[in-house]
């Protein structure tokens, strides 16, 4: 049984910046993750609550896992993610 996953605004913004392949395949990984919690997942350090990120391609989905859902805040470009 997969997961329930909400977008803030800016993660749509982020999304929609990004040409649209690309965010399909995207959305295919984070996807798959919440069905199978396959995937390049590890939790940021140093951040309160808890965060992590979800690798794809070149880019990086941050996540807060909710228990039953997961709220996606950001999908950056692996080198602007972290800043």
């Amino acid at each position: 049984m997969g997961r329930r996953v909400t977008f803030t605004d800016q993660a749509k913004a982020d999304l929609r910046a990004i040409p649209q392949p690309v965010a399909i395949q995207i959305l295919r990984t984070l996807a798959r993750f919440l069905e199978s919690e396959e995937g390049s997942v590890k939790r940021l350090q140093d951040v309160e609550p808890p965060l992590f990120r979800l690798r794809t391609q070149d880019y990086r989905v941050i996540f807060r896992d909710l228990g039953g859902s997961i709220e996606v805040s950001r999908v950056r470009d692996r080198k602007d993610a972290y800043r």
